[in-house]
């Protein structure tokens, strides 16, 4: 379902134009089929791969783009890449199943603001195209807990493992510049927290919680929770 009329209201305002990228043509159909007048959203074109995902994205310039991981000549991470390099103002969300773990750090540190299972429903994949058309991250728990269990095993794992896990109660200390009560914030969240249950637990309000994320943000140099999560684990948290 989509989350607020607000958000209805504003994409039907001004329309989301949206790239579908895939090398399947079934895939591509089915999701214009979802996608296609539902909130104002229009799909402005398709591509097969990331070549012409990138031709296309110059030219018709859209606001979100869904693309596959992995396809032929150029796979959706490498597209990705370049169009980060090109300052694209595009908002990509990948889409992906559970066989590409391996790319889906790598395309998240390159900027993709979500992944998308690639059998998610119809509700699931317009509010992703909704929150992405507003620069607001969306990660299905599947997929949010894939992510962090990634970066515990891989670039964070030995950090971690050497001062003690999220859930443990041995745990680095706050890294430079940040406080002892944002890297509480910051552990929390790393353990798959939402704000409301941050601020339950470290007895502070929604807004509060979103100030010291906001300041997390800029210190850590990330641009979301999920990517604040990896940063933890990578730092210890």
């Amino acid at each position: 379902m989509v989350n607020s009329a607000e958000d209805q209201d504003h994409a039907v305002e001004r329309g989301v134009r949206v790239l579908l990228v895939d090398d399947e043509a079934l895939m591509r159909a089915g999701l214009r089929l979802m996608i296609d007048g539902a909130h104002g959203i229009v799909v402005v074109g398709e591509a097969t791969d990331g070549e012409s995902a990138l031709e296309q994205i110059r030219s018709l310039a859209p606001d979100v783009v869904l693309m596959d991981i992995r396809m032929p000549r150029m796979t959706g991470l490498e597209a990705l890449q370049v169009l980060r390099t090109e300052g694209s103002a595009a908002r990509v969300v990948m889409l992906t199943a559970f066989d590409t773990d391996n790319f889906l750090l790598e395309a998240l540190r390159a900027g993709a603001v979500s992944f998308l299972l690639k059998d998610s429903p119809p509700e699931e994949v317009v509010q992703a195209v909704l929150d992405a058309a507003g620069d607001r991250p969306r990660f299905s728990p599947e997929v949010l807990t894939r992510l962090v269990r990634l970066a515990a095993s891989g670039t964070g794992g030995s950090a971690a493992a050497e001062v003690g896990t999220t859930d443990g109660t041995e745990t680095a200390p706050a890294p430079a510049g940040i406080t002892e009560r944002e890297w509480e914030v910051a552990r929390l969240v790393a353990r798959g927290l939402a704000n409301q249950e941050v601020g339950e637990s470290l007895f502070m309000s929604v807004a509060t919680v979103k100030t010291h994320l906001g300041r997390l943000y800029h210190k850590l140099q990330v641009t979301n929770r999920v990517q604040l999560a990896i940063r933890v684990l990578e730092l210890g948290g």
